[in-house]
């Protein structure tokens, strides 16, 4: 027989699971991410069972793909916290802040652990010792106890010295030796598959002679097909062999797999071992059975009787990451590179402007002679831009991706403040492009710790001051126009216009006491200003708000503060949508074509020149409906050269940004297309009223511009 040695990286045959690492750190992260909303949204007075079985299978799956993959280190963190999860969810413990403390606690350990695992870190690791000893301690009833609610009964492994149960109608007892095995948990995972699937039956792990082998006593309805197909997820089908109860015939001639991994050295009827603790813990089934290695005693695992046929796809949720995406027929999801989606994204974008070149220069063909020819060019314009917004889509996610991270936080710095706070999010449905959302993530972080260290007041003085004890603070997103517009609001004490001026005089600023509110408001985003009185780790050492205006400043956005003393304070970011393609109206100037977004165009109209009336300093207005609006001449802006002397612009477009309109005046409008935004700031350089460049179907380039710096330009 050959010997096939086997790493940590493989099991159950020749399967290299280092090409499904990947797979489990992203599946780990989400379900930590899970766990730990759930938790901030657990109601200590009312969980009930719905949400802590919900908290225990993301501390599961967490444990049970750390173990598969040969995380001993995450796999111990997990396998303490979801012994605790399992005796609140039993209703043997009742959830207390200190345990929601400690579980979000090791839930950040883990993710500083996988992450150590993801980058190949071999540097000593945080230690979590003092973790895994509150954990215990919690578990171990040094809270509250309760009565275990009748009326729920949660199924939950029951250790018995005593034989196997009596047999169900319907069941069989079968025999199941598992072997050779070079890891212990792949015969632990399988007694797990008894505890997890309601119906699957009952299983007892009976002791070998051989400690790279393990025999079961199974009662069980399923067919030996049926536990075939279970058990593979977790060991090579060769290395099982199912028998009805009764004398086991010696192993069958299998491949030896080496296991000598000091995984079994505490095996019954093996000799001490100086194991390490993490594979001691591992030799013990990760709590399912409550035994010390090389105690005699028989553990039998009782779960309710259904059929198994219904419960395939939760055997397969609680599997090994390597087969999990594959095992989930109700997953609607694909894992897919952003580079790919960008790619496909350019790709698009070429196919757009292909197809405006075929329809600019399909325009003087005959339609009775060529009306089979204009008919598919027609169909091709409604098919890309079809395929245009579907491709743009898969970049947009949701607001709500965002607004999840700051609930922890909140909590967390709320309660380093000695405050209360309530967190209320609006529009999380809102979408936007993935690398506008990772751009705008830091400022809003800021924003958001801001609001509740410097507008939220202590409980006390909220009180004297005839609020509330708990503070609100409000994160909103829209869509407004072609903007997006993100609010972060409290209710706390706002602004004081007295102590900005103060300190602004302090440091030698040019201000007055006539400055308009705006005006002083903006004075905070003065790079090292501060007015907190305490120099803090959370805040006071005036790094932060003009780093949030920079940072917005660079994605072409504004920021806008309106503030009420002693009521509280809003913050609205305004940002473009800056995506790779859009909706465009074509304008000409002299013989020069602009872009204007088709989402800030209001309208457009013809007018005489005498409709224009010259106000101080050369500044144009014109009246629209009984409104006044300023009037900006593209052809002086951009200096274009006019060879037609005679010809006068007298073609206005009415443009809307920032709250305000203007009034462009153009020589002709051209017509609506779907352009290919490209970044003239990376290929050229950054260009005063222009947020970018596009190919127009004849091959020349268009500048798209930036009706927000436009309407700007025209306040001053």
């Amino acid at each position: 027989m050959s010997e096939t040695h086997q790493d940590s990286g493989s099991s159950g045959g020749d399967i290299d699971l280092s090409q499904f690492y990947q797979i489990f750190f992203e599946e780990a992260g989400e379900n930590l991410d899970l766990m730990e909303t759930m938790l901030l949204n657990l109601n200590l007075e009312t969980a009930d069972d719905e949400e802590l079985n919900g908290i225990f299978r993301c501390a599961h799956s967490v444990k049970g793909g750390a173990a598969t993959f040969g995380f001993a280190d995450v796999a111990e963190l997990t396998h303490k916290m979801e012994s605790l999860l399992d005796r609140l969810r039993r209703h043997e413990l009742q959830p207390n802040a200190a345990m929601v403390d400690v579980l979000l606690e090791s839930a950040d350990a883990s993710r500083s652990l996988l992450a150590r695992h993801q980058t190949g870190d071999t540097s000593p690791a945080a230690p979590t010792g003092d973790l895994v000893m509150r954990i215990a301690d919690l578990a171990a009833g040094n809270a509250p106890p309760v009565v275990a609610k009748p009326a729920a009964p949660v199924a939950a492994p029951v250790v018995a010295l005593k034989p196997a149960a009596p047999v169900v109608a319907g069941q069989r007892q079968l025999e199941i030796k598992v072997g050779p095995l070079a890891k212990p948990e792949q015969a632990d995972a399988i007694a797990e598959l008894f505890r997890d699937i309601p119906g699957l039956g009952t299983i007892q792990v009976l002791s070998s002679d051989r400690k790279d082998f393990r025999v079961f006593a199974v009662d069980t309805a399923s067919t030996d097909d049926d536990l075939l197909d279970l058990f593979t997820f977790h060991v090579a089908r060769e290395q099982i062999e199912i028998r009805p109860a009764a004398v086991m015939s010696p192993a069958p001639a299998v491949a030896v797999v080496d296991a000598s991994h000091g995984f079994f050295d505490g095996a019954p009827g093996a000799p001490e071992s100086s194991a390490a603790p993490a594979a001691v813990e591992a030799s013990a089934g990760f709590g399912f059975f409550d035994g010390a290695p090389g105690a005699p005693s028989v553990h039998e695992v009782s779960v309710a009787v259904t059929p198994v046929v219904e419960v395939l796809g939760a055997t397969k949720a609680v599997t090994k990451a390597a087969a999990s995406q594959a095992a989930q027929p109700e997953a609607a999801t694909i894992r897919v590179a952003i580079s790919k989606v960008d790619q496909l994204i350019n790709l698009v974008g070429e196919l757009v402007i292909t197809q405006a070149m075929l329809a600019q220069n399909s325009r003087a063909l005959d339609p009775a002679i060529y009306q089979q020819l204009l008919t598919g060019l027609a169909d091709l314009d409604r098919n890309t831009r079809d395929l245009q917004e579907s491709v743009m889509s898969i970049r947009m996610i949701p607001m709500s991706i965002v607004f999840s991270r700051f609930p922890r936080m909140l909590r967390d710095l709320a309660g380093k403040l000695g405050k209360k706070v309530d967190f209320v999010t609006q529009g999380e449905a809102t979408e936007l492009d993935k690398g506008l959302v990772e751009k705008i993530t830091d400022p809003l972080t800021h924003l958001v710790r801001n609001s509740c260290d410097h507008g939220i007041e202590m409980p006390a003085d909220r009180l004297a001051a005839g609020k509330p004890e708990t503070g609100t603070i409000t994160l909103s997103a829209s869509h407004q126009g072609g903007s997006i517009v993100i609010e972060v609001r409290d209710d706390g004490k706002g602004l004081s216009r007295e102590k900005i001026l103060k300190k602004a005089k302090e440091r030698g600023m040019d201000v007055s006491d006539q400055m308009s509110d705006a005006d002083v408001w903006g004075l905070i985003f003065a790079p090292g200003f501060s007015t907190a009185d305490v120099v803090t780790d959370v805040s006071g050492r005036g790094v932060g708000m003009d780093v949030v205006k920079r940072n917005i400043a660079a994605l072409n956005g504004t920021v806008e503060i309106d503030s009420a003393e002693g009521f509280g304070m809003r913050v609205a970011v305004r940002l473009p949508l800056t995506l790779a393609i859009m909706d465009g109206m074509s304008v000409g100037v002299g013989d020069e074509v602009y872009i204007l977004p088709l989402s800030s165009v209001v309208e457009s109209f013809q007018v005489k020149s005498d409709a224009v009336s010259t106000v101080g300093q050369g500044s144009q207005l014109v009246k629209v409906r009984d409104e006044y609006m300023p009037v900006i001449e593209l052809e002086k802006v951009f200096q274009v050269p006019r060879f037609d002397f005679d010809k006068n612009s007298d073609i206005m477009v009415v443009v809307e940004a920032d709250g305000s309109r203007v009034v462009l005046l153009v020589d002709e409008l051209l017509g609506q297309q779907q352009v290919v935004v490209k970044n003239l700031e990376s290929n050229y350089r950054k260009v005063p009223n222009v947020s970018g460049a596009t190919i127009l179907g004849d091959g020349k380039v268009a500048l798209i511009l930036d009706t927000g710096a436009l309407v700007r330009r025209s306040r001053h």
